[in-house]
Parts: structure tokens; sequence; C-alpha cells
């Protein structure tokens, strides 16, 4: 099988998963730029990070969470993802509650936690997943923008059986000058599988757990199922 990443990954990791009868490729389908943000108190408010991205970006602009539960002002940290959660935790920072995906994270909040305020902090083409649903419930709820995604639109040239993808802008930037019919899909997290189905009728294989190592092992899978 060959294989299109639409986004860099370490080769060794792979290649160690997936074994040598795969080949593959990089396809870089987005960029990232950090925003300049100055910090500000975070006191009182409960701390929303849907993306690697975002928590790079908090903290390279200095904010710094207070997680000591006993100060009445700490801050709750919410994430989406596993690759989140550990991007936190490389920072030194815990996670109160970790959701597959953004409506899981909504309906959790909404009936768990409603009477806290929430910073969002995002890119700027966030999907308003959150944004539609909390402040319904009359959940005090604010995006904090802290990196751009640039799509790059690029052009395949090549002979793939799959393309895998990472987010809702990946696909975007994909499928603008290039059909998604003709390939086998595999999809990081269900909120870039519904992106895809925008798209296409084809199936998308989606990996549960919304990070690198499980979509590996869902590929290999899927491969050994098929001889």
């Amino acid at each position: 099988m060959r294989i299109l990443f639409t986004k860099k990954f370490n080769e060794s990791m792979i290649s160690k998963k997936l074994g040598n009868h795969f080949s593959y490729d990089f396809m870089e389908v987005i960029k990232i730029k950090h925003l300049k943000v100055k910090p500000y108190d975070l006191k009182a408010y409960s701390l929303i990070f849907t993306s690697v991205n975002a928590v790079e970006a908090f903290f390279e602009n200095g904010f710094m969470p207070n997680e000591n539960f006993v100060e009445r002002d700490f801050n709750k940290i919410y994430a989406v993802g596993l690759q989140t959660k550990r991007e936190l935790r490389k920072n030194g920072f815990g996670t109160f509650k970790v959701a597959k995906h953004a409506k899981e994270l909504a309906d959790f909040i909404i009936k768990n936690n409603n009477k806290e305020k929430f910073l969002h902090f995002c890119g700027n083409l966030a999907l308003n997943v959150l944004n539609n649903a909390l402040p319904l419930q009359n959940i005090s709820y604010k995006k904090v923008p802290i990196y751009e995604t640039q799509l790059l639109y690029p052009q395949v040239s090549g002979d793939y059986d799959a393309v895998c993808f990472f987010s809702p802008s990946g696909v975007r930037s994909f499928a603008k000058h290039n059909s998604l019919d003709q390939y086998l899909l595999f999809s990081i997290g269900e909120t870039t599988e519904s992106e895809i189905k925008k798209f296409t009728k084809n199936e998308v294989i989606t990996s549960s757990e919304s990070n690198m190592d499980d979509l590996l092992s869902l590929i290999a899978k899927y491969d050994a199922q098929e001889k």
C-alpha cells in the first residue's frame, strides 16, 4: 500500500509500526503561525485546548495556569485528544477532563460544569462546535485565537492508494484541487471524519483515539484484513 500523509511525521516511527511492505510520502497541506498574545490574568477561568498547536502557542506566549486546587481562583484545564493532553503534560500541567472530540466536551460541560467561565485557546479556523453549544446554555465562553492556520491548497502528483488526514482544515486544503474519491481514506478523530464526508461518499476509516499510534495500528490492521 502506498500512503500519503498530509502532515510530516517521524519516518522511523512509521516504519516501525507499518513495516517495510508499505511505502509513504508526506505533503504539508496547512501552515501554522503562532500569534503574539500578551499574557493576562487567568484567575477563575477554566481553560479549553482543542489542539497541540494551541498548547504550544499558549506557553510560547508566556501564559501560566494555576493548578493549585486549594486556591479559590485555580484553573481547570479541559482538552480534546490525547495528543493535546500529552502536550500539556510536557509543559507540566495535567487535565481535569479529556474528550475525544469537541462535541463530547461540550456535552460534558453542559451536563456537569455549566457554572464555570471558559476560555478556549484555539486557531483562527477552529470549528464552532463549542461556540455554538455553550452560550446557548448561558455558559460563559470566549474563543481566544492564539495561532493561525493557512491552507496551502496543494496539488497531488503521484499514485497513492490511501490518504491520511489529521484536521478539518487539512481536509479542506487538500480537497480544493484534489478529488478524494479515488483513495482509501484514513482520519484521526470524528471531527476530521465529518469534514472528509463533505467531499466524498467513500468510506472513511477513523482512529477512535485521535492519535498517530492508534491510526498506524488501524492502517496495519486494515492491510492485514485485506490480504
